[in-house]
């Protein structure tokens, strides 16, 4: 039997296709059958030889403050001049103590986070995997893992601890350890699910969980406002903050080392200081990510003076090596000079401060949707796989790749 369809849906289902299709979007029997659609390469925020820059959608959620439900950069009296060159997609400044917004560029912005999102699958699992927990990895725990992970070297066969798969989590962004973590969890589809609520139960609206280590999944997306969210959530578990804080460790060895164990470097380069990108006072850590549909992704919180400031920053446009770094340097500089001075633009504790006549972002948090700004449209199973993130006048189509060779980079 099928069910009515209000206007209103009909009306956002109409929109979805004409924006996909003047995107250059194929919207039809593959899209409802849920294979993935592949969109052209300008369509791809962060993919190689994408040239044109992407608008964000004309209305985003106002969680937190109606200003950061406005596109561009939004600063309040008192701020100091923006860094100049700043070419991410989104980002947000905030007081990890007060919730305090600073300042934001496109906070709402439902963009794929890739191995950011790794910090929600942290605050959702750390709490119910036991310390001394251990597990020996069978072949199954592995699976589903895809083509080009990351991954820290776990060898099926071989018992872990539950420590050394956090490390192998926050430093080498292992997928493979996120699975077994996974496992341990119940289950890949029940740790997606635990996911979802958890970031429900954080407010973070913006979010749609399909895969728990972050690798592209058509429809999976957040923001740099709920990123934001777990990573201040986050750092309030000690084990999280020891984790995301170590640039170094070591890892069991297997079989190619004769059972012995190997040092492993963080890949927030911010933090570890490897590849020609120099530390940054203060640091307490966070998480990067980069796959080709999402950019790089980098989340971070450091402490000056009796403060604290998250940063997080998505999907720089401009093409110049270790660009995530620079900008997340330059808005953390910038946070500690706003700190005290610039009249927030918003909040991270929005509870008494949620728009009047907003959508309730949890209403379709379970079917997989996000945000206040109808972003819920992700989970209409209407749409399938082939979903799109739409708004105004751009639309966002993201493949799975299927084969290492269309995920040019491994998800980290």
């Amino acid at each position: 039997m099928r069910l009515p369809i209000s206007p209103q849906v009909r009306r956002a289902l109409v929109a979805l296709t004409a924006t996909a299709v003047s995107a250059g979007a194929t919207v039809g029997p593959a899209a409802a059958s849920g294979h993935s659609v592949k969109p052209p390469k300008s369509a791809v925020p962060g993919a190689p030889g994408g040239e044109a820059k992407k608008e964000p959608p004309a209305s985003m959620s106002q969680q937190g403050g109606a200003q950061l439900g406005k596109p561009g950069d939004q600063v309040g009296p008192g701020a100091p001049a923006l860094p100049p060159g700043l070419s991410s997609l989104s980002w947000v400044v905030a007081d990890a103590d007060t919730g305090q917004v600073l300042g934001a560029k496109n906070a709402h912005w439902p963009l794929p986070p890739a191995s950011t999102l790794k910090m929600l699958f942290a605050d959702t699992v750390l709490p119910v995997v036991p310390h001394n927990a251990s597990r020996k990895v069978s072949d199954e725990d592995l699976k589903g893992m895809g083509d080009g992970s990351s991954a820290v070297g776990i060898v099926p066969g071989q018992t872990y601890q539950a420590p050394d798969l956090w490390r192998g989590v926050f430093l080498r962004s292992g997928n493979d350890a996120v699975h077994v973590l996974a496992a341990m969890n119940g289950g890949v589809p029940k740790t997606v699910a635990d996911m979802q609520q958890r970031a429900k139960d954080l407010g973070a609206g913006d979010t749609h969980v399909l895969s728990p280590d972050g690798y592209d999944a058509p429809g999976q997306v957040s923001s740099a406002y709920d990123l934001t969210l777990f990573l201040r959530q986050g750092l309030r578990n000690k084990d999280f903050k020891e984790y995301c804080s170590t640039a170094s460790a070591d890892f069991p060895g297997g079989p190619n080392t004769k059972g012995k164990p190997f040092g492993i470097s963080n890949t927030n380069r911010l933090l570890s200081g490897i590849d020609g990108v120099a530390r940054y006072p203060g640091l307490i850590g966070g998480k990067n990510g980069y796959t080709t549909n999402a950019g790089n992704t980098l989340a971070e919180a450091a402490q000056r003076d009796g403060h604290t400031i998250l940063v997080t920053v998505m999907n720089p446009q401009e093409n110049k090596h270790d660009k995530v770094y620079t900008e997340m340097r330059q808005l953390l500089d910038w946070g500690f000079t706003a700190v005290g001075k610039a009249k927030p633009v918003g909040t991270l504790d929005p509870a008494s401060q949620r728009p009047t006549g907003a959508v309730d972002g949890s209403t379709a948090a379970g079917a997989g949707s996000s945000s206040d700004a109808g972003i819920g449209a992700l989970g209409w199973t209407g749409i399938g796989a082939a979903v799109v993130v739409a708004g105004g006048a751009g639309v966002l189509v993201l493949s799975r790749r299927k084969k290492a060779k269309h995920q040019s980079d491994p998800v980290i």
